[in-house]
């Protein structure tokens, strides 16, 4: 008596989908066990970030004075994003992109930055905008400053300026780590500025 196989075979293995559902869960773990075994809780990695922004921000205002040159600080909270500015030859503003300390800087998805400006300058009398430098239309609004419709497309310019004289117009920004998956309790921290550098640092602090 003969038998014949079935001609449907088992399949074994795994399909293309449920690899990568299992790389992602790996990923996810994976993060969290580095930011477990580096020994450094979330608002410890978020001082770091608040002293970087402290740091970086003097360097750029020692950078301003020693090579005569009008600079900015553009923060971009949506996108998690701040860098540093320049107004060039044809007064327009440029990214300083004098190596990566400068440039563009991201913070972690788990941290988030907010600025504020208050007691700007261009509000009293004795306005440090008295430059030629800076364009008269340019205005203050919740969402930064904008200038007015222009056929080119231009950067944004910065909000907070960092002038050649050593001068810096008055803010602070917020760094917040709230964690949504974690028995972490949420820690701020505040960089200061006002009138000029070095930046103070609060925190951490139990509210922003």
């Amino acid at each position: 008596m003969t038998i014949r196989r079935s001609p449907i075979a088992k399949q074994f293995g795994f399909s293309l989908i449920e690899v990568m559902v299992v790389l992602f869960i790996m990923g996810m773990a994976t993060g969290a066990v580095m930011l477990s075994y580096s020994g450094e809780s979330g608002q410890d990695l978020l001082k770091k970030q608040s002293q970087r922004l402290q740091v970086v921000f003097n360097m750029a205002s020692d950078y301003a004075v020693l090579n005569q040159k009008q600079l900015g600080l553009r923060v971009e909270s949506k996108d998690n994003i701040y860098y540093f500015m320049y107004l060039d030859e044809e007064q327009e503003w440029q990214k300083l992109e004098l190596d990566e300390t400068f440039s563009d800087h991201q913070l972690p998805e788990m941290f988030s930055l907010d600025l504020s400006l208050t007691d700007l300058p261009w509000e009293t009398e004795d306005s440090l905008f008295s430059s030629d430098a800076f364009d008269e239309g340019l205005s203050v609004s919740e969402d930064g400053v904008e200038i007015g419709d222009e056929e080119e497309k231009k950067l944004d310019p910065p909000q907070v300026f960092i002038f050649s004289s050593g001068e810096i117009t008055p803010f602070s920004v917020t760094l917040a780590y709230e964690p949504a998956f974690s028995n972490d309790l949420p820690s701020y921290f505040r960089v200061n500025g006002q009138d000029n550098t070095p930046l103070t640092l609060e925190g951490p602090l139990d509210a922003p």
